[in-house]
């Protein structure tokens, strides 16, 4: 066990363009689940288990891991599956995951091996259960096909945070996005990211699409383009105030997405912002080599719609009006 770990330890932290690491485990008989492996911290063996009155019936409790109290989640459990005995939890062993800002355990029956795969082998989920599962893609690895947990919804739903902008926030930049006709692009695989970032942009008045991941996204603006060289819309740039986009996609990540904008000549002076859950400076060093042209950890509302605001105080100060 030793070696596995300090395998995920090296490869955390590295990170690559249009490649990743995926962490394969087991909840319950045979069938593989993944998460990616820039989420994961370590894997341990499930410690002692201090239970949280009233909590959420996923959390079963709180542990102390290295000097660091986090709140341990039944994965199973999470996924509407058969939650794992109290008496059994020091037989399994737990994922200590960081994102969003949050550092918790996710208890699991048996963890597999590290697999490498490219973003393209990565499939979205079939488009009539986008907004139902807790997958964020499926692949195959050793001849099964496996599942990749959507960490971020399970999270958000046993945490119960529901943060929102500020009717003060509102109030004060309403002015700015009123009858004016900006349209962003925005592309996630979480849904729980995809309604975040549509319910923000609703509130500001701002129209616009948001994919599940960056092939859609880049199909998006080539067929933009396209109608743009036909002469039956205006150039991509006169229609779009900015791309926000995740990295860590299905098909195609948030760095090759930008690659690609930039390689378009058509394409190549849109504005592009790269969020990720993950913190660390790998990301903001890609996302200064790939060209984008700011860096967000995946946002609270309020900070993701001043990123949104100063955007549009840059266009109007160049003087670009979208009356």
């Amino acid at each position: 066990m030793s070696s596995f770990l300090k395998g995920v330890d090296q490869r955390t932290s590295l990170a690559g363009m249009n490649r990743m690491e995926l962490l394969l485990f087991k909840i319950h008989g045979d069938q593989l689940f993944g998460i990616n492996v820039f989420k994961v911290r370590e894997v341990i063996r499930t410690p002692f288990i201090s239970p949280v009155p009233k909590s959420d019936s996923r959390i079963v409790g709180v542990s102390d891991i290295r000097g660091q109290t986090m709140p341990m989640i039944d994965l199973a459990r999470a996924l509407d599956l058969e939650p794992v005995d109290m008496n059994a939890y020091r037989e399994t062993l737990t994922i200590v995951t960081e994102f969003n800002s949050s550092v918790q355990g996710f208890l699991v029956e048996d963890v597999d091996r590290i697999v490498h795969l490219r973003w393209e082998d990565i499939l979205a989920p079939p488009e009539s259960l986008q907004n139902v599962n807790y997958l964020t893609g499926i692949t195959r690895a050793q001849n099964q096909i496996v599942e990749i947990v959507d960490v971020e919804k399970v999270l958000a739903e046993v945490s119960g945070r529901q943060e929102e902008m500020t009717p003060e926030f509102l109030e004060a930049n309403q002015s700015k996005t009123k009858d004016h006709d900006f349209f962003v692009l925005g592309a996630d695989d979480s849904v729980v990211a995809r309604n975040q970032l549509k319910t923000t942009l609703d509130k500001l008045g701002i129209a616009n699409r948001i994919m599940n991941n960056g092939r859609l996204a880049l199909e998006f603006l080539k067929k933009w383009a396209d109608d743009a060289d036909k002469g039956i819309s205006p150039p991509v740039g006169e229609r779009l105030l900015m791309v926000i986009s995740d990295i860590e996609m299905p098909e195609m990540d948030g760095y090759t997405l930008t690659t690609n904008i930039r390689k378009d000549h058509r394409l190549s002076d849109l504005y592009v912002v790269l969020s990720s859950s993950l913190s660390g400076g790998f990301n903001e060093s890609l996302t200064e080599k790939v060209g984008a042209n700011r860096f967000m950890s995946k946002w609270h509302p309020e900070e993701l719609a001043q990123a949104i605001i100063d955007r549009i105080d840059e266009v109007t100060a160049q003087g670009w009006s979208k009356d």
